[in-house]
């Protein structure tokens, strides 16, 4: 079937939405009509070359979120008009996936980020036949349809709007996801949060719903650390003009239990270390342009646990539906994140988001035909 597909023909470039041609699903895939698709600060990085394989022109977009058309035979979980959000990419089948962590897939890379399906092959081809580079996390959703894998389709409940559902698939149980799934931050504990993205902000709420008393959110952006006191701070500390770990111990004498960083900076990583308390733990979830560096020594007596976070340790089958029901019941307005473009402003869209003009950009598909 032809469908129109926001493709990226060379490192670095800007997207452009053409007509390509989309293969029929196969026996363990659906076929989804996108509603919405978040931007995702990782689709930047693959279109960059900075993680990831696949060779251009490429289709990227990983936050999709619509209703199913088409089911293959082997699909027994999922039907024809179910609401989803599309997520992360995994076997279901590995050690790994089976012991609960499918984030970790043995063949995740070659899942999410390979520009192909685990076997190699292409859903989309151009009008000369030519396989375009795809199935990015699984789904490649800067699209009017997608097809994706059955693992990685979670149906929700059709009373929540497909519109703003998308970014769950990653950015925001991601955020949420470190805090609940990985640090199980207790009530009453105290965290910080170094980064007011999308990442970091869900992990504001998540704090906040899971009745941390202390959070601590970290940034050089004014307007995002006053922005993070609606969502749940109870304190903020601009990096450009405080010592992080000074101020901290200010709020807590004895440092602060837990830690999140979404920058992926040596000098941030470190100041929340000085931060923590004995036996405090960060959850470490940025993409790092750099080899971290420790200052082992200090930290030995410490008894720290440092752990490194993909897709925020979620089973997205269970923890999407989780995170919709705690936005139902006011817990975690995470609605209160998305700024919505049309599809034809996609690059409009990924600039505001790179510019930190907008938090989480969804680009609203829905019956684009154009």
């Amino acid at each position: 079937m032809e469908i129109t597909a926001a493709v990226v023909k060379s490192k670095g470039s800007k997207f452009e939405l053409e007509k390509v041609n989309l293969e029929e699903p196969g026996t363990e895939e659906v076929l989804v009509r996108i509603v919405a698709t978040g931007i995702c600060h990782t689709d930047m990085v693959a279109r960059d070359f900075v993680m990831g394989a696949p060779d251009f022109p490429v289709i990227l977009g990983h936050e999709g979120s619509g209703v199913i058309e088409k089911v293959g035979q082997d699909v027994h979980h999922l039907k024809v008009g179910d609401h989803v959000v599309l997520t992360y990419g995994f076997c279901g089948e590995c050690e790994i996936c089976r012991s609960g962590n499918p984030a970790y897939c043995y063949t995740f890379f070659e899942r999410n980020f390979s520009g192909a399906t685990a076997e190699g092959l292409h859903h989309h081809h151009d009008h000369d036949g030519k396989a375009i580079n795809d199935n990015f996390f699984s789904q490649s959703s800067f699209a009017t349809y997608s097809i994706a894998h059955k693992n990685n389709v979670i149906s929700v409940p059709k009373d929540a709007a497909l519109e703003i559902l998308g970014p769950l698939g990653c950015g925001i149980q991601t955020g949420a996801g470190a805090v609940i799934n990985t640090l199980k931050i207790k009530v009453g504990s105290s965290i910080v949060i170094s980064g007011t993205g999308a990442v970091g902000l869900s992990a504001v709420m998540a704090a906040n719903a899971s009745s941390a008393t202390t959070i601590i959110a970290v940034d050089i952006n004014d307007e995002r650390l006053e922005f993070s006191k609606e969502l749940g701070a109870t304190h903020t500390i601009n990096s450009l003009r405080e010592n992080v770990p000074q101020r901290i111990r200010e709020i807590l004498p004895n440092g602060v239990q837990y830690g999140v960083d979404t920058t992926g900076r040596n000098e941030v990583i470190n100041n929340t270390l000085q931060s923590l308390a004995p036996v405090g733990e960060l959850a470490v979830i940025g993409v790092a342009t750099k080899p971290l560096e420790l200052q082992t020594n200090a930290f030995l007596t410490k008894g720290y646990k440092i752990k490194f976070v993909n897709q925020g340790d979620s089973v997205s089958e269970e923890f999407i539906p989780k995170l919709i029901k705690m936005y139902q019941r006011g817990q975690f307005p995470f609605d209160k994140l998305i700024r919505q473009y049309a599809f034809e402003d996609i690059n409009q869209a990924v600039e505001d988001s790179e510019k930190g003009k907008t938090i989480k950009a969804v680009l609203i598909i829905g019956e684009y035909s154009k």
